[in-house]
């Protein structure tokens, strides 16, 4: 028997040893993996250089927009509800990339507050940064005025509030 033929022989019998230590790929959702490490967490199982990345990631992630307003940009925080690139549904856990043929460092605008605080720009403007169609940003629009509309009317007004 060759040296190779051997060599794949004793690989395979060792294969054969331990079935049990061979995993599957799979496939988490992020509610999964969430659920996952909240478990590993209370069980003791986080592996300790994952923890100090968390935690180095976790301390430098800014908590309020005076925090990050004159941060390095682009803004890295993908998980931020104001980051551009992608979106978290909050009640679904789904993620949706909004620039799938990009990467983040080749986005001009990556925060929604720094493209707000610009100010007068055109629905065409808009679009092209949040890679959407003018109309389908005339049609968010209109969507977010007549929420604001109905907030406020069903608010009561100030004066009629106890205090």
């Amino acid at each position: 028997m060759s040296e190779v033929k051997q060599l794949e022989g004793e690989e395979e019998g060792a294969e054969e040893e331990k079935p049990s230590e061979r995993r599957r790929s799979k496939t988490m959702s992020r509610k999964e993996m969430a659920r996952d490490l909240r478990r590993r967490r209370l069980t003791g199982q986080v592996d300790p250089e994952e923890s100090e990345l968390l935690q180095n990631i976790d301390s430098q992630r800014p908590r309020t927009r005076a925090d990050c307003v004159n941060g390095p940009r682009p803004c890295l925080f993908v998980s931020c509800k104001h980051n551009l690139y992608l979106d978290v549904n909050p009640e679904t856990g789904s993620i949706k990339l909004n620039f799938p043929d990009k990467e983040i460092g080749e986005l001009e605008h990556t925060c929604a507050l720094d493209v707000a605080e610009k100010g007068g720009i055109t629905l065409e403007e808009v679009g092209e940064i949040m890679n959407l169609t003018r109309e389908r940003i005339r049609q968010v629009e209109t969507r977010g005025l007549m929420k604001l509309r109905e907030a406020t009317e069903a608010e009561p007004p100030v004066s009629a509030r106890k205090p």
